[in-house]
């Protein structure tokens, strides 16, 4: 790079795992500071607005706990004693135990772990080349997308919608179960704008009145799990009232006399009593949507972490295309544009380099590092973990499986990471590595339509090295040779882009992105839905979900519910464990990110959890009393705060604080299943019922 004389402002991208993945303006200070993070203005999504948390990056990036050399633990696993070594010993260290395993237990007994730390494709999706050059096992991807996204694909079939600016030009945006103003506020401007301009209403539905309903017109807040009722009480009162659009729903969608008698039950007063609704707010936003043509249904991910999470997606989705809204420009239901994009990225993941070895679910990390049968697909134990930008000591379902799996003595773990997380504390080998303005790479909006590229405008301190070098660097020394490995990163961005036929980085440079947009009659379905016969299915065929998207079925098909619905699969209250808990996002945090960041320490210093006033009362709990909450799985330390804002019989955790900001040292995930979600897999981070006490 060449040096920095005086301050400049450059173009980056957020690699964060938010769906906005913001334009950003940074300030270079010299070759290795920044200063001020930006939201771009010129960049028609963004608009100039970006979270307090990647506006203060400078906070992150230079940071004076980052890992900056090489280190082997020295201690039991656990005490943090780590001493500083060279990046050729831990090289040496990690293939000679790699080969080692490989030999006496087979490649599969070696499991590369990854997810969001980066959601840059070259930095992110480059360990895939570890497991098909060696037939490592591979990782079957269910934590954040395997509920959401087949309750997407099994009404439309195809995971896109229409644009997310034309929210502007709406009469009624609908945020359903997703926290905009903490996990991706530019929905919020574009929602807001088309208020301001247009005197369109905002209606958000979830479970606790946060940030964003805060801002809408009409809150329905509604207990946990229950969105599929809704959804279908509010199809009945459409038919009931002749709101439904039959014309457009003769024309595009497969709805028969079968499903409307399936809907004749399920009535207001029925979803009220589920729901916890009453029956006029149910009937009043039936008649808002029913009403206004241009509503635009923003679909979020908070609500589909149920265990009904996919049917609940279905069920909502259901509501637009029963309506017609998909007719009109700023019409229609929008989750993610990830299924619109056609990417080659053959040489990032090295697929053709081999198979791969046997398919383990993330979210049951747990199981498979204590020996379950069933996780490890009846083969044999996993010996050697190389875990990458991601924390599932924190993060993954059941902690105490987790947990207790990591500390193995027979189990060898080598962690890359930015921070000396819950999970490099348990590490045999910690690894430096770098932030996304110390490397190039691209990234995709699953929340809007552009790629952006991202060079390279910093120095990495210390001895950082990025995920592309490092595990070139293993494949070298494993004996493994492949066209990606003799290219640096921004050669392996430049030649995906011409695979893709996107043209040449030298020119995108220059815009910063590439803009994937789908015509707008097409993005709204004007010519059918994706499946063959271009209708929408109200009655979903599930196993051709499965088919399409290469899932795995974790349930029988034939339990999966005929017609869109609410589907009562969610895990009981009862007397032992009275309250439903979900652990919300914090708009602090990102996951476990930035927790180690003193602003977001500020906002949100201790674990706390929301405890309705009156629910307080009957267990002598006051405002700010310590309070433990616990089920079967393990329990949980944290500070009760009064917040009406939601139903009885709720608790809400916002945010994933440190295992070690808990008064006993554990997690919130402690207390959340890693039971595959029906039918494909996922975790129900919202979906758990726990008993809480004061103490």
């Amino acid at each position: 790079m060449n040096a920095i004389t005086t301050p400049r402002t450059a173009r980056s991208v957020c690699p964060h795992d938010c769906p906005s993945t913001c334009a950003l303006d940074v300030e270079l200070i010299d070759q290795r500071t920044i200063g001020r993070v930006r939201g771009a203005k010129d960049d028609p999504y963004t608009a100039g607005v970006i979270c307090e948390k990647v506006a203060r990056y400078a906070e992150r990036i230079h940071h004076p706990n980052r890992l900056t050399h090489p280190l082997r633990r020295v201690g039991k696993k656990g005490s943090g004693e780590f001493q500083q070594i060279s990046w050729d010993e831990a090289f040496d260290e990690i293939v000679a135990r790699w080969l080692e395993i490989e030999r006496t237990d087979g490649p599969e007994a070696i499991w590369p772990y990854f997810y969001a730390g980066t959601m840059g494709h070259v930095h992110r999706d480059g360990i895939e080349r570890l497991r098909h050059a060696r037939g490592y096992s591979l990782q079957y991807d269910t934590i954040c997308t395997g509920t959401a996204w087949p309750g997407f694909i099994a009404g439309t079939g195809v995971l896109a919608g229409p644009n997310p600016e034309s929210m502007a030009d709406s009469d009624c945006v609908v945020i359903w179960g997703t926290n905009a103003v903490a996990t991706q506020v530019n929905v919020m401007t574009h929602a807001i704008r088309a208020r301001k301009e247009r005197g369109a209403k905002i209606v958000a539905i979830d479970i606790y009145r946060n940030g964003t309903m805060e801002q809408a017109d009409m809150a329905l807040v509604v207990r946990p799990g229950t969105d599929g009722a809704l959804a279908v009480a509010v199809m009945h009162i459409l038919l009931r009232d002749g709101l439904a659009d039959r014309a457009y729903m003769a024309d595009y969608t497969d709805f028969s006399p079968e499903f409307e008698a399936h809907l004749q039950s399920r009535t207001p007063e029925w979803a009220a009593a589920i729901t916890g609704l009453a029956v006029t707010e149910i009937e009043a936003f039936a008649r808002l949507v029913g009403t206004t043509p241009k509503t635009y249904f923003r679909l979020g991910y908070g609500f589909t972490r149920q265990r009904n999470g996919s049917t609940s997606m279905h069920a909502a989705l259901s509501v637009a295309a029963m309506t017609g809204s998909w007719q009109h420009h700023g019409g229609g239901a929008f989750h993610s544009n990830s299924g619109s994009w056609k990417l080659d990225k053959s040489i990032i993941t090295g697929a053709e380099m081999g198979p791969g070895g046997r398919e383990l679910d993330m979210c049951e990390i747990g199981k498979v590092l204590t020996g379950d049968s069933t996780a490890l697909k009846g083969g044999g134990p996993v010996k050697a973990l190389f875990i990458q930008n991601t924390n599932p000591v924190n993060v993954s379902p059941e902690q105490g499986l987790t947990r207790a799996g990591f500390a193995r003595d027979d189990l060898f773990t080598v962690v890359h990471e930015q921070f000396m997380t819950d999970t490099a504390k348990l590490a045999d080998i910690v690894l430096p590595a770098t932030m996304f303005l110390e490397h190039n790479d691209y990234y995709r909006r699953g929340g809007h339509t552009r790629l952006l590229y991202g060079p390279k405008l910093v120095d990495a301190p210390g001895e950082c090295r990025s995920n592309f070098e490092v595990v070139n660097e293993l494949l070298r020394r494993l004996g493994t040779d492949h066209a990606s490995m003799h290219l640096t990163d921004r050669e392996m961005v430049a030649e995906t882009f011409r695979r893709s036929g996107f043209g040449e980085l030298d020119e995108i440079e220059r815009t910063g992105f590439i803009d994937g947009a789908w015509p707008d009659e097409k993005a709204r379905f004007a010519d059918g839905f994706a499946w063959p016969d271009k209708r929408y299915r109200f009655e979903p065929d599930w196993d051709a979900v499965a088919r399409l998207k290469g899932y795995n079925w974790v349930c029988d098909p034939s339990e999966m519910p005929r017609f869109a619905d609410h589907w009562d699969v969610t895990e009981r209250v009862d007397a032992e464990t009275p309250f439903r808990l979900a652990t919300s996002p914090s708009r602090s945090f990102l996951n476990s990110s930035f927790a180690e960041t003193a602003g977001s320490q500020k906002r949100q210093p201790e674990p706390t959890v929301f405890v309705h006033p009156d629910d307080a009362a009957e267990l002598c709990i006051a405002d700010g009393d310590p309070v433990t909450l616990g089920n079967r799985r393990g329990e949980v330390a944290l500070k009760a705060v009064f917040f009406a804002g939601m139903q009885r019989g709720v608790l809400i955790a916002e945010g994933i604080h440190p295992n070690s900001a808990h008064r006993n040292g554990v997690g919130i995930n402690t207390l959340i299943g890693s039971d595959p979600v029906r039918p494909f897999g996922g975790a129900a981070f919202h979906d758990t019922s726990v008993w809480v006490r004061k103490g």
